[in-house]
């Protein structure tokens, strides 16, 4: 999990709050402390971070790891804020791409060659959290002399039927 300002300025104030409700409970500074310090990732976690989920798409940012990749393709939207502010794939050849991220699941359309160009790799990265998101999140990752020269995320409509 990446420790963001939004993630500890939220953690913050429910800290504060659950610590004013806490001292409503008990006067004595320890006992207010203990269920503060107890009540407020409870809080969070179980209560304040679900109904945000519902009602927005925020969702916690984790570290790209390879291996979780791979095997939790549902989170990978987690990890491609990391992917892009890192800049971690571009300068990297195909091999390196597909020994991190696997196969390209397909290839993207290039107006030069009025065709799917091998030369642009698609990635689905699953939906964001969100009771009412209907937008799936792409990775795209563009090559030139098989090296990568641009990682893009997008959105496509996805329609329930």
């Amino acid at each position: 999990m990446i420790f963001t300002p939004k993630f500890i300025i939220a953690f913050c104030i429910i800290f504060i709050a659950v610590w004013i409700f806490a001292t409503t409970i008990d006067k004595r500074k320890w006992v207010s402390f203990l269920i503060t310090v107890v009540g407020a990732p409870i809080f969070y976690f179980f209560i304040f971070y679900p109904l945000i989920n519902i009602f927005f798409s925020f969702h916690h940012q984790k570290y790209f790891d390879a291996q979780a990749w791979e095997d939790k393709p549902a989170l990978r939207y987690e990890m491609s804020g990391n992917l892009l502010d890192e800049k971690l794939l571009i300068g990297k050849s195909k091999s390196e791409v597909e020994s991190l991220l696997g196969e390209s699941e397909w290839f993207g359309w290039d107006d030069t060659l009025k065709a799917n160009s091998p030369e642009i790799w698609n990635f689905n990265l699953g939906f964001k959290p969100g009771a009412f998101n209907t937008l799936q999140e792409c990775l795209k990752i563009a090559f030139k002399s098989d090296k990568v020269i641009e990682v893009e995320q997008y959105q496509i409509e996805k329609k329930f039927e």
